[in-house]
């Protein structure tokens, strides 16, 4: 399995890869029900052209939610029935789920994807990995832990919170001493309040290695994690549509992508326009290898992204393999008194108090019939409850410009009440 796709020797090698597998790609989704009558007027010899390449109609998440699952299949499943291995579930938390046929192919190619996060991040025979992803038709946590085996990595399949009760997971964690925790950020972090409870230091445990994907590690959180377990935080990035794409390396300036699997650009969203190195745009993939079901091109992800030819990380993946870096993005906000509150800007601002364990901002109307904004915070241990207190509510409203009913609870609390959800609610609207 290991040498299925061997890495290329150069980014030359890459180009001839693509320029190969890119017809391959294309003769396969003509006959795709839905690519009917879309690609024929396109020269399958002049795809390496932009122009011509950039006349390939791009799908999105909205047109695949058009339709049921049997209409899905009609449109875009090109395999058969007794080559159908298994099923994989769109990613995110809204809209509705897509799920893509897979062939044993396809998961071959999926193996081979998340198998080289290992070698790039410097994790190898002797290293253990605790995996607190969901084990299920999601193909992250399932096939990521599968793939450990053919690179020789231990792994010990434990799965999400609501699979395995947090507490058990740091019990987990000190007795069988895993060097590497594969998690989402949310949840790394929601492990450090749940041992924090107990008078535990994670920082003292046996791991080294943080790997975060299929949610933005923001620089707070990554500053946080990093402290709180002792170790080296990675990101890695992916999607269903396509399998696992790539890591960070050692400088953590970008997500390196294996560009020898998946053909990337960068698109302007309004005119559909190819944009050049270092121009925020659109990310479209077009997989090369893992289509033998679902032969996408030129999906896009939704995800606002600059490509990077040449990052500062050493070594292989340094060498070989160009980057994306995400851009800032407005995720979700609460609007409060003609104010409009970021998420994502508020996560940073209480992620970088390093008093706070954790948080929930809950919007709610008050008697007087008024929105407010309720902070609820767990304090860390050891720390001046009173004093922080004072800073939080002063904070908050120097930086956002509105006042918050600060609510100061005892820990653990929000590790009950977040445990059994994939992904920490920490922004709740309860207004009447």
């Amino acid at each position: 399995m290991a040498d299925l796709l061997p890495l290329p020797a150069s980014r030359d090698e890459i180009h001839h890869i693509q320029s190969e597998r890119k017809k391959i790609a294309f003769e396969r989704a003509k006959t795709a029900g839905w690519y009917k009558g879309k690609l024929d007027h396109i020269p399958a010899d002049e795809l390496e052209d932009p122009g011509v390449w950039g006349q390939i109609p791009i799908i999105t998440k909205d047109i695949l939610r058009t339709f049921n699952h049997s209409e899905f299949m009609d449109n875009f499943n090109v395999a058969r029935a007794t080559d159908i291995a298994e099923y994989w579930r769109s990613g995110g938390t809204t809209g509705k789920p897509v799920f893509y046929p897979r062939t044993f192919e396809d998961v071959k190619y999926g193996l081979e994807s998340w198998a080289r996060t290992f070698p790039a991040i410097n994790i190898g025979p002797g290293d253990l990995c605790h995996i607190s992803f969901p084990l299920g038709i999601h193909p992250a946590g399932q096939i990521w832990a599968r793939s450990a085996h053919q690179m020789n990595v231990g792994m010990n399949w434990v799965g999400a919170g609501n699979a395995v009760p947090s507490e058990a997971q740091v019990d987990l964690i000190l007795a069988l001493k895993p060097t590497v925790l594969i998690s989402m950020s949310s949840f790394a972090l929601h492990l450090i309040n749940v041992a924090d409870t107990k008078g535990i230091d994670l920082s003292e445990s046996t791991i080294s290695i943080v790997i975060c994907s299929a949610e933005t590690l923001s620089d707070a959180k990554r500053e946080k994690l990093a402290l709180r377990w002792g170790a080296e935080v990675y990101d890695v990035f992916g999607m269903s549509e396509a399998g696992l794409m790539g890591c960070e390396g050692d400088a953590h300036d970008g997500i390196h992508i294996w560009s020898d699997m998946y053909y990337c650009e960068v698109i302007d969203e309004k005119t559909g326009e190819i944009l050049p190195e270092g121009q925020t745009g659109t990310f479209c993939v077009t997989p090369l290898f893992s289509n033998n079901a679902t032969p996408f091109l030129r999906w896009n992800s939704g995800d606002i992204v600059r490509m990077i030819e040449h990052g500062n990380s050493s070594g292989t993946i340094g060498e070989l393999f160009p980057m994306i870096q995400h851009a800032a993005r407005t995720t979700g906000f609460f609007k409060i008194r003609g104010v409009n509150l970021n998420h994502a800007e508020f996560e940073d601002f209480m992620f970088r108090n390093q008093d706070i364990n954790d948080f929930q901002a809950v919007l709610e109307t008050g008697e007087d019939d008024l929105e407010n904004i309720r902070v609820k915070i767990e304090i860390k241990r050891g720390s001046d409850e009173i004093k922080v207190t004072h800073i939080v509510n002063a904070e908050i409203k120097r930086v956002f410009e509105v006042s918050a009913l600060i609510e100061v609870l005892e820990l653990g609390s929000l590790a009950k009440a977040f445990e059994t959800s994939i992904k920490a609610p920490r922004f709740v609207d309860e207004r009447q």
